[in-house]
Order: structure tokens, then sequence, then C-alpha cells
């Protein structure tokens, strides 16, 4: 059986001492057991499916995150079975601390605010529902380690040039994600763990309200400009719920939400250079409409 210990001092996997992120080899030895890997376009997924693990890698190298699958999931890296092991949090099990403190979260750290429990700079979140818990995240808990956000980092500036206009919300922020996570061409590279800290007009607690989009994230992004001059940059557009974009827009997002959907083309007519789109976040037509204007797409 899988224990976890999560400590003041510690986190532990079958007694094996682990710090985040976590080298891929060592995790699999402290497993035991057989794995299998998706390969995104920009991340790794590795499933363990008799131990109902999965772990999330932006290199393929380095997990950042594992998550305890809880509920039969309907994705293809998805673990065929469910979590049976046991966690222990600061020495109380996990389930059973949620279950009795759920209305009470606590706070370790000095301006945590991104997840249910925090101790070694290490974060435990539920994605659960009204019933019952369908899995627990484990990651490193950036919130801890920010400091201090420049006054003007996130004040959006009028561009000396111009900016395209979407008519589509879903499609900029695929473009989004393009420039500015992907290529880096739009700064600054927007951190949600950042934002909360330097927004001056109240106090966002991500705790609280990560489980649904936060207006004014979402109002960031829809003003913020893009410049013309990077329209010919894009070439492609890839949807993946483990975007930086859609990670940024909400915290506990599980990946199948609509908030995004592409629901029109019509921006796309200014991307000259847009060959290739593979969409999870889309209606059903956009599909059919992006390959009859030449443009090669699948879903995710």
């Amino acid at each position: 059986m899988i224990t976890l210990n999560l400590s003041q001092n510690e986190f532990k996997i079958n007694n094996v001492l682990l710090s985040f992120p976590i080298e891929v080899e060592i995790l699999k030895k402290t497993l035991k057991a057989a794995e299998r890997v998706n390969k995104k376009k920009y991340n790794t997924i590795y499933t363990w499916d008799e131990l109902g693990i999965l772990a999330y890698s932006k290199n393929g190298e380095l997990i950042e995150s594992l998550s305890l699958e809880l509920k039969n999931g309907d994705f293809d890296f998805s673990s065929k079975q469910i979590f049976k092991g046991q966690f222990y949090f600061d020495n109380e099990e996990v389930i059973n601390y949620y279950e009795t403190n759920k209305d009470k979260r606590i706070k370790l750290f000095n301006g945590d605010s991104s997840g249910a429990l925090v101790l070694n700079n290490i974060s435990v979140w539920f994605d659960s529902n009204e019933n019952s818990i369908e899995a627990i995240e484990i990651t490193a808990f950036k919130g801890s380690s920010i400091k201090e956000v420049p006054k003007d980092k996130y004040i959006i500036k009028e561009l000396n040039e111009e900016q395209i206009e979407f008519s589509d919300f879903g499609f900029k922020l695929s473009i989004i994600q393009e420039l500015m996570y992907n290529k880096e061409l739009i700064t600054p590279k927007f951190d949600l763990f950042e934002f909360v800290i330097w927004y001056p007009k109240r106090d966002i607690d991500l705790e609280k309200e990560g489980y649904d989009p936060i207006e004014e994230v979402t109002q960031y992004f829809k003003n913020l400009p893009i410049p013309k001059s990077l329209a010919s940059e894009v070439t492609e557009i890839y949807q993946d719920g483990g975007n930086d974009i859609y990670m940024q827009l909400l915290r506990f997002g599980e990946g199948w939400e609509d908030y995004w959907d592409i629901e029109t083309v019509k921006d796309v007519k200014q991307f000259p250079n847009l060959k290739k789109a593979t969409l999870c976040y889309a209606k059903e037509n956009v599909l059919d409409e992006l390959n009859n204007m030449g443009i090669k797409s699948e879903w995710l």
C-alpha cells in the first residue's frame, strides 16, 4: 500500500523523502509499479493505473504536481483504478481532516491563499463536489515565495501601435497562450499568485474563489491588448486543459469547463500564418469551419 506523509519538516512517499520538483526516475523507483506515459504538446502526464496516481511534468523529467485519483476519469491519461493508499497531513489522515475541517480551511503561511492545506511549502487541495472528493492534488506552494510585486507590473499600458480587435474571447485566450507563454513575446507573463498579491482594489482569496473564474483575472485578459505586429508569429493554436492560460484563469480547474469555448472563427482572418489547431475548448461547429478555411484542425 502507498503511504504519503506531509509534515512540518518533510514530504514522504513510502518513507522516501521527496521535494518538488521530483525527478521522474526517483518517483518511479519510489512507487515501484508500472506506469504509462502520455505526452502532450506542452506537458507529459505519467499514470500509475494500479495505484490511482497521476504525475504532471512540463519537461518530462521533473514532476511539478501529483494527483491522487478518487474517482474514475474519462481522459486517456486517467488511471484505471482509484487511489486506495493512505495520505497523512501532519499525522492526521487527509480525507478525514478535509471532511471535519472543510468549513475552516487553515493557512500556515502569511499570504497563503492557494491551497486547502499547506505545510513545508507544499499545498494540498481537493477536487470535490457537494458529496465527495474526486481527487487530491499535491504541488509546490508558490505563494509563500512571492515577497513583493512591483506596483506597476499588472497595470495594462496602451500600445503605441495597432492592436488586434477580437470578437471571440476563447480564441483570444488561445492566442495569448501562444504569444505569452509558448513564445514569450508578450510581457509580463501573467502569474495568478502574483496578481492576487498585487491587486490593489480588494483582497482576493484563491482558496475560496479559485473554484470559479475570478472576475478581475478574466477582465485582465479581456483588456490585454495584442499587437497586430505579432499576428504573423502565430502558426498554430493548441488547447489543453493544462495550458498555462487556463491554469491562471481558474485555480482549481478540472479540464471540462466551457467558460472559454471558441464560438466563432471570425478572428482567424487576422492571423495569416495560422495553419494548425488542436482544440478542446470549442463549440462543435468550430472544428469543421477551421478545416474548411484550410487550417488543419483536430480535437485533443
